[in-house]
């Protein structure tokens, strides 16, 4: 591999300044680029690891390039600490069907679907 090319490609996923990066990586993934854009994020995430906006864009990033097992740590990360992120809680749901883990991912379902509102599924 080109190491050259490596650096000058992960200087570019890291340049400027947490805003220019965050309002990159949402650009990356608007275009569907979401394996771009979780390389963007990923930066953010560990400098920012209390930040629930962009941990969130990374899962689902990971999720829509089928990082499922990425996209299910960083989900993880955000229930434990919001245990009441309905949306957070509805994406690992959905990560899990998408793994074939059925009965682990109806319960997350179903409290997501409690915590909007909907009891009609419950």
């Amino acid at each position: 591999m080109d190491m050259t090319h490596s650096v000058s490609s992960d200087a570019y996923y890291g340049h400027g300044t947490p805003a220019e990066r965050w309002e990159r990586a949402r650009l990356f993934f608007e275009a569907k680029e979401y394996a771009v854009a979780a390389r963007v994020l990923s930066g953010l995430v560990e400098e920012e690891p209390g930040q629930t906006g962009p941990r969130l864009l990374l899962a689902r990033a990971y999720y829509h390039s089928a990082q499922l097992a990425r996209a299910e740590a960083q989900l993880r990360v955000i229930v434990e600490r919001d245990p009441v992120e309905h949306y957070a809680r509805m994406m690992l749901g959905r990560t899990l069907e998408r793994q074939g883990r059925t009965e682990e991912a109806r319960s997350h379902m179903r409290v997501a679907s409690a915590l909007a509102g909907d009891f009609g599924d419950l």
